[in-house]
């Protein structure tokens, strides 16, 4: 299965996904400039990484395509918890994995719970406790 898929750039919306250096991210805004006289319209990106939170741009023609991330969302359940580190299974395969927690859920995460992940091009990341 491939990691990756093309779309036109005229199908991206705020919300979805989209490549920026082979960094999976998350469009925050899309600003879209008119036809000119010397070609087609163009699309200003913004786009937060969603493994490191970092802020990506990306400027394209809006007939375009730009690669698009297969985004994997799954459940599991965290076996134990070791300061920002969190031992998961999936619940899905039973695979059990280490991965690090969030910042902005670092506290909450309990031996036990159930939590959603997200899984793009081989990294998987802790999206919210269920």
């Amino acid at each position: 299965m491939s990691e990756k898929v093309f779309a036109s750039g005229k199908d991206l919306h705020e919300g979805k996904y989209v490549l920026i250096d082979d960094i999976p991210c998350r469009i925050a805004s899309i600003d879209k400039s008119k036809t000119g006289k010397h070609g087609s319209a163009k699309l200003r990106i913004v786009a937060i990484g969603i493994f490191d939170g970092q802020k990506k741009n990306l400027l394209t023609s809006a007939d375009a395509d730009v690669e698009v991330p297969i985004i994997i969302r799954k459940n599991a359940q965290v076996m134990s918890v070791s300061g920002s580190t969190a031992q998961v299974m999936d619940q899905s395969n039973y695979e059990v994995f280490e991965m690090q927690i969030p910042p902005e859920l670092e506290g909450q995460v309990q031996a036990g719970q159930e939590v959603e992940l997200m899984e793009a091009m081989g990294r998987r990341v802790m999206v919210r406790i269920r």
